[in-house]
């Protein structure tokens, strides 16, 4: 089965291929561009490639809003699909080599997405901390509940202080956190501990599905 010609054209009787060291020293040559900005360029492709790496798990609504080539788009699409290595690494330098067609008003788009995943992330995990910061204060500290009543009145005060009944009813004990310590686990928490995280997560304005780091080794619980 032959091989798709690579796209590219012929110097003083050599292949350059386009998107290649070569093709950015040249077209740098034609433009005049000094040696130190042949190294910028050759930054600049190299930052585009990484960028492409990104785009493979940025969320699918901040993708949709860029507005990518479709060609760039199926591209990628196929990256995602792709387990073996060596087929990755190739189909990732085709990504490279689309990117570095796209237009400036483009590569924006492309950072701004990015980076607004960046800080969503950043700002989920802070979130998340200080909900757990709030539960932990809730169970340890009766004065911490007057506190949270008061910059919270909307809470329902009479499951806020039944789940933090049951929640310290439900703590292990010294020995079994000793035990569970040594076997490298994690103390498991009862219902009432991921419920508590609940509500103090939903007041915080955050979903009110959430269950806190502890929640998955505990789905058995009851």
């Amino acid at each position: 089965m032959s091989r798709k010609p690579k796209k590219g054209y012929f110097v003083r009787g050599q292949f350059v291929a386009e998107g290649s060291e070569m093709d950015i020293a040249l077209k740098a040559e034609l433009k005049g561009t000094p040696d130190a900005s042949r190294t910028d360029l050759k930054r600049e492709s190299d930052e585009l490639q990484d960028l492409g790496k990104e785009l493979l798990s940025l969320r699918a609504d901040l993708f949709a809003r860029i507005g990518l080539p479709d060609k760039l788009v199926e591209a990628l699409a196929e990256a995602r699909r792709i387990t073996n290595f060596e087929g990755k690494r190739r189909q990732m330098q085709y990504v490279g080599k689309l990117m570095r067609k796209l237009d400036d008003d483009t590569v924006a788009a492309v950072r701004t997405a990015l980076q607004e995943q960046r800080s969503g992330s950043a700002a989920d995990k802070l979130a998340l901390h200080l909900a757990e910061q709030w539960r932990d204060r809730l169970i340890a500290e009766d004065s911490a509940q007057a506190e949270w009543i008061a910059h919270h009145p909307g809470t329902d005060i009479q499951q806020l202080r039944a789940l933090i009944r049951q929640a310290r009813k439900d703590a292990p004990g010294a020995h079994d956190a000793t035990v569970a310590q040594s076997q490298g686990l994690a103390p498991r928490k009862g219902r009432a501990y991921r419920e508590l995280f609940v509500l103090v997560r939903t007041q915080l304005g955050g979903p009110d599905d959430a269950d806190g780091n502890e929640a998955p080794q505990e789905d058995g619980d009851v």
